[in-house]
Order: structure tokens, then sequence, then C-alpha cells
């Protein structure tokens, strides 16, 4: 754990946060529920900073569109009204997974992306929803989208950058609906695979609008694009989402570990992801 740490800091604001950031280079580290945090430690480790005073708890609506601060616990997502209305409710579902309330209650979205993990359940549903991140240093504030985030964040590439904020823009117009989908040991265990899918038909029943994520496949949570691409346009059926499966296990990246094997998590993508399709369809008013 922490045995070197020397001073824990609660800022005000995020200058504040960022400037004690500044000044400690190398040896601060942001701590909000620190759930991930306190497992990871670290020798080098002499400064933590806690930005859940910072200003930076909230869930707002923006016309269609939503903004979540990076210190929003997974608990309040969970319990969020307005979230569980937008989007089929994929990211309080997504939320309701990561691991047992009293987790929830401390963990925030924040730190569940900004840890950089594969299996993270909510960077699955929000790479669906097209979502973005804000970020904040010394030069000030800039967005990325979420999937360069993470990209950078698994390198350590934002050390001098804090997280302050998800951007979930409006779905598509039209009828659109979502599935969230998680495979793990227990109920409140690590996803082995987990995938989210948006989807969207004309009224010809084939495919307008395409969204298939998965996490603990790959380095990071990822698009399976190719699959999107193979969907677009076509009647939604049995067949087409058989394709698409087969083409998301071609796509994946996963490896073996402790928890599983890299070809059972390549056959549990496409379980998954077939799963999360045919849920939308059916959603849709199709016969699936």
């Amino acid at each position: 754990m922490f045995d070197r740490v020397e001073t824990f800091c609660r800022p005000a604001s995020v200058p504040e946060a960022l400037r004690l950031l500044q000044r400690n280079k190398g040896h601060a580290r942001i701590v909000a529920g620190g759930t991930d945090l306190v497992i990871e430690g670290g020798d080098a480790v002499r400064v933590l900073i806690d930005i859940t005073r910072a200003g930076l708890s909230y869930i707002r609506g923006r016309g269609t569109a939503w903004a979540i601060g990076a210190t929003t616990t997974l608990s309040e997502i969970e319990e969020s009204e307005g979230l569980r209305a937008f989007a089929g409710g994929i990211l309080p579902r997504a939320a309701a997974t990561c691991g047992s309330p009293s987790i929830r209650n401390l963990a925030t979205l924040g730190g569940n992306l900004a840890n950089a993990s594969p299996a993270a359940d909510m960077a699955t549903a929000l790479l669906a929803l097209d979502a973005s991140v804000a970020m904040a240093d010394a030069r000030g504030r800039r967005k990325l989208p979420l999937a360069d985030y993470l990209a950078g964040a698994g390198g350590n590439g934002f050390s001098k950058s804090i997280l302050v904020e998800v951007q979930v823009p409006a779905p598509p117009k039209g009828a659109c609906r979502w599935s969230f989908q998680k495979l793990g040991r227990t109920a409140v265990d690590i996803s082995l695979v987990n995938a989210a899918a948006g989807l969207q038909l004309d009224g010809r029943g084939r495919v307008a609008w395409v969204r298939i994520a998965l996490g603990s496949v790959a380095p990071a949570a990822m698009r399976a694009q190719e699959a999107e691409r193979l969907m677009h346009g076509r009647v939604l059926d049995e067949v087409l989402i058989a394709q698409a499966a087969a083409e998301v296990s071609r796509e994946v990246r996963p490896v073996s570990d402790a928890r599983a094997s890299a070809e059972y998590r390549r056959e549990m993508s496409a379980v998954l992801a077939a799963r999360a399709l045919r849920e939308c369809g059916a959603a849709e008013g199709g016969s699936l």
C-alpha cells in the first residue's frame, strides 16, 4: 500500500489540485473513491490529492446530452432517474454491475476510466454511446474522444492532467435500443468479458446505426468497428447477428490470465455481442 505517503491534500478546486500535482512532480497521485488506487499502491507516491471536494460530483442534462463529473460515484449513476431514462438506462445498468454496493458507494466514474483497466464496465457502455472526456492541465481544458483517452491512460500518458468530466452526446434521432452484457465469475466480480450495443433500424428493418463495444478482450475497451460496418444497411436477422458475432471474435485481442484463457474470452466475446444485438433487435419490435 502507500507506506511512504507523507502528505494528504484535499483541494477545493481543480486549479488547486493541478498546482499540487505540478508541485509534487512524479510523486503525487490523484485519488477520489480510492477503490482501485489502494490496491495498486506504489513506493514512489509521497502525496495523495483527494479531488472529491473539487466540484466534480454532478450529473447534468444538457438538452438531450449529459455531462457527468469525474468524482460522481457509481451508485449515484446507478440511482439517477435522468440516466435511467437515457439510452435505455445503459449507464445505470453498467454501473450496477461494478462490484458490491459498498464499492459502488465509493468508486467514481473518473476512477473507473482513469485506472485504464481493459475490464472497466463503464468504459464499454460509454464507448457505445460515443462519449468524450474533458481533461484539465496547466494549459486549460481540452476534449478527447473516450477511445483516445483510454489508450493514453493505459500508458500513463496523462500524468500531468486530471479527468474532470465525461460528456455523453445525444443518440441519433429516432428510436435507438441499447444493451449491456457482462460475464464474470460472480455477480460482483470483475468482467471476464463485457459488451455493450446500440442499434437503430430503419422502416424496412435494416440497420441504420449500430455501435458494438467490448471490454476485457484488448489492451483497452474497444469498438468492434468491422462488425459495425458489416451490419450497416442490412436487414437485422439471426444470420446477420451470427456474422457480426463472428467478426467480433476476429477483431478482439484477448490475453490469457489467471481468470480466463484468451480462447475462452474470444468465444465469449462473440456470445455476448450476439446477446446484446439480439436484445436490441427484440426491443425494436423484431422477432429475434
